[in-house]
Order: C-alpha cells, then sequence, then structure tokens
C-alpha cells in the first residue's frame, strides 16, 4: 500500500521525480566521420566550439543538474543539421523537448556572437587583392571582390503579417541575401526580410550596398543576376546580348557568378533546417533569421577547417523564385561603362 500511495504522490505530482540523464559522455568519444554525419563537425572543433560558448551556457540552477553544454551545443547543431523536429532531437541527447526549446535561443545567440570573427567583408586593399586574384584565376573575371545572391527560407504562414512573406513561388518565406568569395565563404548575410522583398530592395537597404555606393570601395565590384541593378561596383548581365562579345561577357559573368549558387546550395545541404527537404521551419520569422545567421556562422567554420560533407546524397535543389529587373535608378549609365569595360577585357 505504501508503494501504491507513493506512486500516486509521484503521478499527482505531489513528489517532483527527479531527472535522468542518459551518460554523453560517448557522443564525444566518437570517430570524426559518426560526428560529421550527426553534427557537420569533427570531434576537434566541436571542442573547440564548447569551449567558446561555454561561458554563455553554463547558468546557475536550482535543479539538481544543469544540462551539460556539449549536450546543449550537439543537440543544437543536430536540429541545424537535419531539420527534424524538436522532440526526436531531445529524445536521442536525453532531455524534454521543452529543455530543448529553451536552451536553443542561448546556443544560437552564442553561435551569432562569433559573425565578427568568421564573417568578414573585404573593405580593405589587402583582403581584396586576394579575392580579385582567386576570381581572376578561377573564371577569367577581373576585379571580383564577391558574388551576390538570394535565397528563400520556407518558414509557417506567420500570424502576423503574412501575406507579406509570400514569395512568388506563393510559398511563405525569408528572402536571404548572400555575398560570397571564391572559395565559398560568405563575406555578407543578410536575413531580415520577407518572401515578398525583391533582392534590389535588401541590397540597397543592407550595410555593404549603402557602402559601397557611397564609394567605400573605388575598384572592384560585386556580380549579381538580372534581379539587380547595374552600378558602377555591381556588375549583371546583358538581358538580350546582341553581339558575340556580349554572349561571351555573360558566359564569363555566369562562370563567376555559379560560386554563390553552389555555397547557397553548400549551406542548405551542410544545415538541412534550411531547405525544404527538411521541412518547412515551424517558427516565428525573427527566430527563422536567428538560425540562418547562426547556420551562415557555422558555414564559414566548416569552410575555414575544411570539413567535408557528410556521406548522402545532397537534397533536391528547390527552384527559387525568378528575378524580375529593377528599375532604372541612378548611377545605371555609370555601370554601363563599367560593363563596357568589362566586356572590352575579357
Amino acid at each position: 500500500m505504501d508503494a501504491l500511495a507513493l506512486l500516486e504522490d509521484v503521478a499527482n505530482g505531489r513528489i517532483r521525480r527527479e531527472r535522468v540523464f542518459r551518460d554523453h559522455s560517448d557522443f564525444l568519444a566518437q570517430d570524426d566521420d559518426w560526428l560529421i554525419s550527426r553534427f557537420r563537425f569533427p570531434r576537434a572543433v566541436l571542442l573547440d566550439l564548447c569551449t567558446e560558448l561555454g561561458p554563455g551556457l553554463e547558468r546557475e540552477t536550482r535543479r539538481n543538474r544543469a544540462i551539460p553544454v556539449p549536450i546543449q551545443v550537439l543537440t543544437t547543431l543536430g536540429f541545424l543539421a537535419t531539420g527534424s523536429y524538436q522532440r526526436e532531437m531531445a529524445d536521442r541527447s536525453g532531455i524534454s523537448q521543452p529543455s530543448l526549446s529553451a536552451m536553443m535561443p542561448a546556443v544560437l545567440t552564442g553561435i551569432i556572437n562569433l559573425s565578427s570573427r568568421y564573417i568578414r567583408f573585404p573593405y580593405t586593399v589587402e583582403e581584396q587583392a586576394n579575392i580579385k586574384r582567386q576570381f581572376a584565376e578561377m573564371s577569367g573575371f577581373p576585379n571580383v571582390i564577391g558574388a551576390i545572391d538570394c535565397t528563400h527560407i520556407a518558414i509557417r504562414a506567420p500570424y502576423e503579417n503574412e501575406y507579406v512573406y509570400i514569395n512568388r513561388k506563393h510559398v511563405h518565406s525569408v528572402n536571404v541575401q548572400v555575398i560570397c568569395d571564391p572559395n565559398m565563404v560568405f563575406e555578407n548575410i543578410v536575413a531580415r526580410w520577407p518572401g515578398s522583398t525583391h533582392d534590389s530592395f535588401i541590397l540597397t537597404h543592407s550595410n555593404v550596398g549603402r557602402r559601397l555606393q557611397a564609394g567605400t570601395v573605388p575598384d572592384g565590384w560585386l556580380l549579381g543576376d538580372s534581379g539587380y541593378p547595374l552600378r558602377r561596383w555591381l556588375l549583371t548581365p546583358f538581358q538580350n546580348p546582341q553581339s558575340e562579345e556580349e554572349t561571351r561577357f555573360n558566359n564569363i559573368h555566369a562562370h563567376a557568378r555559379s560560386v554563390v549558387e553552389r555555397a547557397i546550395g553548400l549551406l542548405k545541404c551542410r544545415w538541412r533546417c534550411l531547405d525544404a527537404s527538411g521541412g518547412k521551419l515551424l517558427y516565428h520569422p525573427t527566430k527563422v533569421c536567428r538560425i540562418v545567421r547562426a547556420c551562415g556562422v557555422l558555414h564559414n567554420m566548416a569552410q575555414r577547417f575544411g570539413v567535408p560533407l557528410p556521406p548522402g546524397p545532397p537534397p533536391p535543389r528547390s527552384e527559387e523564385p525568378e528575378p524580375q529587373p529593377p528599375p532604372r535608378q541612378e548611377g545605371f549609365q555609370q555601370g554601363v561603362r563599367a560593363r563596357e569595360d568589362v566586356m572590352q577585357r575579357i
């Protein structure tokens, strides 16, 4: 009878049950291939990341045991890598879904705080020189400091201003701008605009766009598709090439700019939560944008440390909404002259 009474008290919440943690020391004891397949990084990088994020994740708790930092970090990375439901990832780590939901914001914040170290636009002459050389060697296109594009991240229809998140494919999304170098490393990420926002609007209202328009980089340009305006610092292809020279320009331009498309594909392949194959992100758009920025930092970390992709086929490439040419604005003629000059040089 005493045992039955005890069970009744536990069931009714009069006695708090002690949380039981599985021993997860075996996570980091696994080989690098196993770790990369689940968390996208080898052991050495994971240990460094846990050490880096540790001070912001270790906290006072009234409970008998706090969730260890490695469990917080690896469970969050596992979610970003697979796009699985939080409950599934929490079960694998031996924690509750509410615990995972509560700890993820702090882990994402810690990763985003590393942005200044891993995501940098090349404003200095020294930084630009190496990038220009690599673009020229890769494609034959001179003076390029970055390739720019936008990608859509599918989300659940938000409760507020739902209509502004509908893109031209009639899918709710956030529109994310990225600029990358020849090594598919992101130089800039802007994740804060709803899916209906035009690519050129995002660039115009971004810090990089304003600084380039102000002449911060007098000698160098970005490469963009026809969804962007032609500028002295932003070269786009001829929409209707009328000569062999213009066709050749477009081909070389497309070859050089394709690196940003590959970088986006690599980002979504490594962090499946961003790809439609992982399902829509079921969060408020603000949190989705934080997830995107965190994945951008992690992508650059993987590129810097030469981390290979996990085994398995890449996700199917989702079709992005077709870019629409922006209206001609001030600076168009300067862009025409710059493009003509480049066409004569390549």
